[in-house]
């Protein structure tokens, strides 16, 4: 195997410092990914984007981000993890600066694209570098617990701090407080990550696999975004669509031909495999929008403020934060993950039913409040599928099957954002024509976005009960999982 002739890297001085590296440049990653929702209204009236073209301010980062992961994965085994972790850091501090200061649609989506690049750069290797920083199974644990807890704090954080910039300054505050974080982990990552040289450039990369599935994906969300403005059955949405499906068919040919392929179809073997993925691509294409079509709802509707709409939206990251880590794996550990997921589900099933049944003039404690604790079912799902779809992959396939994992999420979220915010524009220009308010055909549009998100969960939960079952090797003590997430907390 050509790894086995890779030099190892050299050990850092502070294997604690390199974490904390690791752990910054993924919370700027996070924050991006939450702190944008809150100020979309802003960013709507500001910069004279359409409902639907809206969208694509999520999009164009999500599907860049999720197409290119594999990709980088690949390209950091092959010139070095620390290489391509300090490229991608730069790329997202250099596109943060460009979407700051973007006065038309057309700039901030390409600095969103090129954000998604270095996200997907940065996102691939942090983990490989983290495995190799702390080599014995429980520092492991504590670390990979820290990298979880910045995860969910970060979303937390965002959506709070998005709202704050967005009402004390401007919108393009939310981009420019990625600078200092970004020059930070870049003045520090230099001297501290472990160096590597990797395989070398001739082992390979599927760059013609990478093109494929990335233009498929661009293309197919694409159509779906301009399906409002062109119906189902036109031409150009039948002749996109079918462009997009020929792309992506290429994708898999390429895969199962290709000398060096970026995804193995053996990955998709085992059920716990693709069942995993399948339901995921599911749950977060349905919830993603939850986050950002509430948020777009508090403010246009309601009349929040982007301030109040990050503080109304916390008690749901704080709740499915609190849930994932200190619940769900003992949770796991006696029940097991295929119950605990389908538990996760069944609220978040709740949470979109309640969402379809909000009045036009709704209170938050009320109407409100009880959705975002119930979100708190995310927490319990999304661990428990990791947990599932990890279990069917041998070692060596370990890394591959993480990347997918990686993947087939930020891919959902992107189809998700894209097929719920064109059916609740579509929606709501309907109900406009029929001499409804603007705040009830708003409200309206929501409620049949929530009530597809809806039927997508329910689908999720019985691929989960068929496709996914309970393992029968013995779960770990739940002290096994739950300790190394207490201890790093006391040394932050």
């Amino acid at each position: 195997m050509p790894a086995a002739s890779t030099p190892p890297p050299t050990v850092p001085r502070s294997p604690l410092l390199a974490l904390a590296v690791i752990a910054a440049g993924l919370l700027m990653v996070i924050l991006d990914g939450s702190i944008v929702t809150v100020a979309m209204p802003a960013i709507q009236q500001d910069l004279r984007f359409s409902p639907t073209g809206l969208s694509w301010v999520v999009n164009a980062y999500l599907v860049a981000f999720g197409s290119l992961l594999l990709l980088a994965g690949r390209l950091g085994d092959l010139i070095g993890r620390k290489r391509m972790f300090l490229a991608g850091t730069a790329v997202f501090t250099a596109a943060s600066l460009l979407a700051a200061a973007a006065t038309t649609p057309t700039v901030l989506l390409a600095a969103r694209f090129l954000q998604g690049i270095g996200s997907a750069m940065a996102s691939a290797v942090g983990l490989g570098i983290l495995v190799t920083l702390f080599p014995e199974p429980r520092e492991r644990s504590r670390a990979i617990a820290v990298f979880s807890f910045t995860g969910a704090a970060g979303a937390s954080i965002g959506q709070v701090l998005g709202g704050i910039l967005t009402d004390a300054l401007s919108w393009h505050w939310i981009f420019l407080i990625n600078l200092p974080i970004g020059l930070a982990v870049l003045a520090v990552a230099l001297p501290v990550l472990p160096a590597d040289r990797g395989l070398g450039l001739a082992a390979g990369a599927d760059v013609l696999g990478a093109l494929l599935v990335t233009a498929g994906l661009m293309l197919g969300i694409s159509t779906v975004v301009q399906i409002d403005n062109y119906g189902w059955t036109s031409a150009h949405t039948l002749g996109l669509g079918t462009l997009a499906v020929v792309l992506l068919a290429g994708f898999i040919l390429r895969q199962a031909t290709a000398r060096t392929p970026l995804m193995p179809l053996r990955i998709l073997r085992p059920r716990s495999v693709w069942g995993a993925n399948l339901v995921q691509a599911l749950m977060v294409a349905a919830l993603f929008s939850f986050q950002i079509l509430v948020a777009l709802h508090l403010q246009q509707v309601l009349g929040y403020s982007a301030t109040r709409t990050g503080l109304a939206m916390l008690p749901a990251a704080a709740a499915i934060g609190a849930v994932s880590l200190g619940v769900s794996a003992r949770l796991s550990a006696r029940f097991g993950e295929q119950r605990v997921l389908a538990a996760g589900i069944v609220l978040l099933i709740g949470v979109l039913g309640l969402l379809v049944r909000v009045p036009v003039h709704a209170h938050y404690l009320t109407d409100l409040l009880p959705v975002m604790l119930l979100a708190a079912g995310f927490g319990l799902a999304l661990p428990a599928l990791t947990a599932l779809g990890m279990s069917g992959a041998g070692e060596g396939d370990a890394g591959l099957a993480s990347g997918l994992f990686n993947t087939t999420q930020q891919i959902g979220m992107a189809l998700g954002v894209a097929t719920l915010s064109t059916l609740a524009a579509s929606r709501t220009r309907g109900l406009l024509a029929a001499g409804q308010s603007r705040a009830a055909a708003l409200t309206g549009g929501y409620h049949l976005a929530f009530a597809t998100g809806a039927a997508l969960l329910v689908v999720a939960l019985l691929v989960s009960l068929a496709a996914l079952r309970r393992p029968r090797r013995p779960h770990p003590a739940p002290d096994d999982h739950t300790t190394p997430a207490a201890t790093p907390a006391r040394t932050r």
